[in-house]
């Protein structure tokens, strides 16, 4: 069998399970004749794909999904994820809406043999984006490439979506929008004000961006961080052959516990939105303060290799150029590098992001809702937006109310559904219940048709002619 007898199989096999496969939604246009989607997704990543997909599934057509790289660099997985391979189970689902010949077990015995599946530990990361690509194009699911969305806002009633693309600006309409923007969907990526202030751009980057690591070759590299991230981006600058690798972190030794693997579970990943606001903050709080572990395979090549070096209990006090030389303070001395790579994760900033600047100002954050006890206080949680049970974003103010059909599918959903609702391992339960968020929305605006629809509804189920019953008088 071949990935195209697979992709052939996937279908019928969908096909057979998709009762009922009628579409619902009503199509609608504004009221300058102008085309309404019914749903628009921003984001054509893993998360885009497996919303778009339940949305067709669910009997919703006129559904668009637009991102702002081209075709084949949606997501991170050809971008600044530099993993080898995936820490998520490899058992994973959600995807494939329990269709096998639609899962990636099955695609990656087709590909690589069942021998390889068995033997696999985890999915290589490159495998597992070939494995989308091949899921968006047996699912033919509709997503233009190329276009950035610049923002959300009310427009006649309905919302639109301001985008650019190389055909130059263009307003796009939708009766419901949701941000599928992954990690760094909540704001921007964090770099130390004491770095940015002192360097010129050139001599730092975030590990969770574009690096240039040809540049590296022969350097002195100083990493500040002591997750995935941080790890994956040392064994890229050894491996483009940095002279020496130095990783810092501030805490006494590494996380030995990976506490996502505890939430894990069918209850917490479909309840966890309905746990008290002092519960969701507590278990938010936590991680932010315990974090999960290096990958093993990551950890152990970094370790392994004699250019590199580990700094528990080191973080970084300030930075400063001498010559060419960066100089890092650390309270074990002073550290000398030729490029700074940061891996200090994503800040909290709706304003940050172009496509939220409306959004912004108009909705409930977690700081208008609960206030923590003492010793739990945290800024970054405060300023994350306080999401309805489906990922709706929650109105500010009456006038607010559009935001509702606006859904936060995104790392910002955090607090409000859980560390990683939004990751892999949460497709299988939280993607349907945003697609009932949305449907629901859906349904609610043409509920006043639903009589007159059944009233008027005159399709033949007994096929006789309308005189059959006079031959009987």
């Amino acid at each position: 069998m071949t990935e195209a007898d697979l992709a052939r199989q996937a279908r019928a096999d969908l096909a057979m399970l998709s009762y009922p496969n009628q579409s619902w939604v009503a199509p609608r246009r504004a009221a300058d004749g102008t085309p309404v989607h019914a749903a628009l997704v921003v984001g054509g990543g893993q998360s885009g794909l497996a919303i778009s997909a339940a949305l067709r599934r669910s009997g919703v057509e006129g559904v668009v999904v637009l991102d702002r790289a081209p075709l084949g660099g949606e997501g991170v997985w050809g971008t600044f994820a530099r993993m080898r391979e995936l820490r998520t189970p490899k058992v994973i689902n959600g995807m494939d809406f329990g269709c096998a010949s639609l899962s990636v077990q099955r695609w990656y015995q087709v590909v690589f043999g069942e021998a390889a599946w068995d033997a696999l530990v985890n999915i290589p990361r490159l495998h597992w984006a070939a494995y989308l690509r091949w899921y968006r194009e047996t699912l033919d699911l509709p997503i233009v490439n190329d276009t950035e969305v610049q923002d959300i806002r009310p427009v006649q009633g309905v919302i639109g979506v301001q985008v650019q693309s190389p055909a130059g600006p263009a307003l796009r309409l939708a009766r419901t929008v949701v941000l599928a923007t992954g990690y760094d969907g909540a704001g921007s990526w964090a770099v130390p004000d004491f770095v940015s202030a002192a360097l010129p751009p050139e001599r730092y980057d975030h590990t969770n961006g574009p690096v240039d690591f040809a540049r590296l070759r022969g350097a002195r590299v100083a990493v500040l961080g002591h997750g995935a991230s941080a790890f994956d981006n040392a064994n890229a600058a050894l491996a483009a052959g940095a002279e020496r690798v130095d990783l810092c972190f501030r805490r006494a030794r590494l996380p030995r516990v990976n506490p996502h693997r505890f939430l894990e579970t069918a209850g917490t990943l479909t309840h966890f939105c309905t746990l008290p606001d002092a519960v969701r903050w507590r278990v938010a709080r936590y991680f932010r303060t315990n974090d999960q572990p290096p990958p093993i395979p990551t950890f152990e090549a970094a370790t392994a290799n004699p250019r590199f070096h580990l700094h528990p209990a080191c973080p970084w006090h300030s930075v400063r150029l001498d010559g060419d030389d960066i100089v890092v303070a650390t309270p074990k001395g002073e550290l000398r590098a030729d490029h700074l790579l940061l891996a200090t994760g994503a800040s909290v900033a709706l304003e940050a992001r172009p496509e939220l600047r409306t959004i912004a100002g108009a909705v409930v954050r977690w700081r208008d809702r609960y206030v923590p006890p003492p010793g739990l206080e945290d800024a970054s949680l405060a300023a994350s937006p306080y999401l309805g049970q489906h990922y709706e974003f929650v109105p500010a103010t009456p006038a607010d109310a559009w935001v509702a059909r606006v859904f936060c599918y995104n790392f910002a959903s955090r607090v409000s559904h859980g560390p990683h609702s939004t990751s892999i391992s949460g497709h299988r339960f939280c993607v349907p219940r945003l697609v009932r968020g949305m449907t629901a929305a859906l349904f609610g605006e043409q509920a006043d048709r639903l009589a007159d629809g059944l009233e008027a509804y005159v399709a033949p189920d007994l096929p006789i002619p309308d005189d059959f019953e006079a031959q009987f008088g």
